[in-house]
């Protein structure tokens, strides 16, 4: 019987630990990023999952996993972003910014736990290829959010967008393990 919370936190070890060695490289750069700047970045990994999966030809030799574990790393910088702002220069302590990460990954994780038993793991009958459409989805309405100056009149607000996205990469790469 497969173990959803394991399988969980095993992808997000390999995000995390991918996150950490380019803090390592390049510090907190992506503080400077505004939040459409990032939501632009997500949309360029998930278009990029959907052509792999519809192309049969590949120029480039990263594959799907890559782009999914981009999607949730780059997913937590907004999260972090919208809770601390936009700054001029990079601000944060790989250790600061490893607490940000593990907190709204906790808070991701408690997320999918509670949907995934009111849905009783429904998301493992899914297609790879759904969950990216669902991801693509998402990205449309963080824009039309966006663009609505981040209000919204009866909708979820963009944290929650970008921890489903965050799920949804999950389950992706679970998937494919």
């Amino acid at each position: 019987m497969p173990n959803t919370s394991q399988d969980y936190d095993a992808v997000i070890a390999k995000c995390r630990s991918l996150f950490l060695k380019k803090m390592c490289d390049y510090g907190a750069a992506w503080r400077i990023l505004r939040l459409p700047s990032l939501t632009d970045q997500i949309f360029i990994k998930a278009q990029r999952i959907r052509q792999l999966q519809e192309n049969t030809v590949r120029k480039v030799a990263e594959g799907e996993q890559s782009e999914f574990i981009g999607i949730i790393n780059y997913s937590i910088m907004a999260l972090i972003q919208l809770e601390l702002g936009v700054v001029e220069t990079p601000d944060l302590s790989e250790e600061e910014a490893t607490n940000l990460y593990n907190k709204h990954i906790g808070i991701s994780k408690t997320l999918m736990e509670n949907k995934n038993h009111d849905y009783g793991e429904a998301w493992r009958d899914m297609r790879v290829s759904s969950l990216t459409d669902l991801i693509l989805q998402k990205l449309l309405r963080v824009k039309q959010i966006e663009d609505n100056k981040g209000k919204t009149l009866v909708s979820e607000g963009i944290d929650a967008n970008y921890q489903d996205m965050i799920n949804y990469a999950v389950f992706a790469l679970i998937h494919m393990n």
